[in-house]
């Protein structure tokens, strides 16, 4: 086999290059480890950024989007006496949308299929060869036999664990990594959603999080230590701590019942220097993850790809390299900047096991100050909606 460009990873940025490449008129291959089923049924929440949005509608994958998601035009935020709106589309004039990441991985499934383009599920051992040459290639078991994909370029966005990581020689790859002592608890219910817009709070038993599944079901978060279980915490348990945590209107409002989706998050933050190899590319999780407090994870990814995707556009176009060589200081230069808004929303509205007085005052005043200032509340707003490609 062969193709142009090799896709490690059939989730939601593998599956996007794939389809922004396809309008370039640039040939892909997409390999994943897991079964398509599999691969749909990691349902995690997704706040989208502007530019994925539009990505998405470049790439032909907006349909469903357009007709179900949720345009969210501010947060609230709540906390050591303190409760107010950021109101994002009048501090920037933009907006976030509510959608399921499953769903956008599904819209891509969908407009890949409709074009008729190869996506091989079930692959394994893989590994990328000759990534330093110019003629790279890929070997992996599919169908019972071991197979060799040879191709231009390989695009990692196979995850953390991927495979592609790994060829990046020891001696050349920075790993800066911090992980936070506690994770996130979350939870779905089929009650209707008792937030209109997100809704972060902060208490002195810890962080949590009213979030919205679609229009007509609830997301819920609790901060929660890493020695918990999911299945420590029976149903009416975690609508009694939410209680404790939420603003009083909030919590009068809790529905109670049953809940679904239960699991427990760390929280992590992780960036591997460089992005790319020879002609091996990182993009996501492959080469970074954030805190989900800041909504960064699927949007980073997303501007990995959109980095990408034009630097492959120009190489194949124009003969154009520059691009492709200033992936990766390009990209992490975004990448940083949405690992220090994620850590700031996570160091100001969770309760860490070693704060003193003065880090509790802090973190009073900063909210306070946050509450207070346009000028604060117009920094996290852009950040929020998304810094410029």
């Amino acid at each position: 086999m062969r193709t142009q460009v090799a896709i490690v990873g059939g989730g939601p940025a593998g599956l996007l290059l794939a389809q922004l490449l396809h309008t370039q008129g640039i040939e892909t291959i997409v390999l994943e480890r897991y079964e398509r089923d599999e691969v749909l049924s990691r349902a995690r929440a997704a706040v989208l950024e502007r530019g994925l949005v539009d990505l998405l509608h470049e790439a032909g994958a907006s349909t469903s989007l357009d007709e179900n998601g949720l345009v969210h035009e501010g947060i609230r935020l709540s906390g050591n006496g303190q409760d107010f709106r950021i109101d994002l589309k009048a501090l920037t004039g933009g907006a976030v949308t509510i959608y399921g990441q499953e769903n956008i991985t599904a819209d891509l499934y969908a407009a890949r299929d409709a074009l008729g383009l190869t996506t091989l599920h079930g692959c394994s051992g893989m590994k990328p060869r000759d990534i330093d040459s110019d003629q790279p290639f890929l070997t992996f078991l599919h169908g019972g036999k071991m197979n060799r994909l040879d191709c231009d370029f390989i695009a990692g966005c196979d995850g953390v664990h991927g495979p592609c990581r790994k060829e990046v020689p020891d001696d050349a790859a920075q790993v800066v990594e911090q992980t936070f002592p506690f994770g996130w608890l979350g939870v779905k219910s089929d009650a209707a959603p008792v937030v209109d817009e997100l809704l972060y709070a902060g208490s002195d038993r810890g962080f949590a999080l009213c979030s919205l599944k679609d229009a007509a079901r609830g997301r819920y978060y609790l901060q929660v230590p890493l020695s918990d279980a999911p299945e420590d915490w029976e149903d009416d348990d975690i609508w009694e701590e939410l209680a404790r945590r939420l603003p009083q209107d909030v919590a009068d409002a809790l529905p109670g019942g049953g809940l679904s989706g239960r699991y427990i998050a760390p929280l992590r933050s992780f960036v591997s220097n460089p992005m790319q190899w020879g002609r091996m590319f990182l993009c996501g999780d492959a080469a970074h993850i954030v805190p989900p407090t800041g909504a960064k994870g699927l949007n980073t990814a997303a501007s990995d790809v959109q980095y990408l995707y034009h630097a492959l556009t120009g190489y194949y176009r124009k003969g154009d390299e520059a691009g492709l060589a200033a992936y990766s200081n390009t990209a992490l230069a975004r990448i940083w900047k949405t690992q220090r808004f994620s850590w700031s929303m996570t160091k100001l509205l969770h309760r860490f096991p070693d704060q003193s007085v003065f880090d509790l005052q802090m973190q009073r005043a900063e909210l306070a100050y946050l509450a207070g200032s346009e000028a604060a509340q117009t920094v996290l707003a852009e950040n929020y909606v998304g810094l410029p490609y």
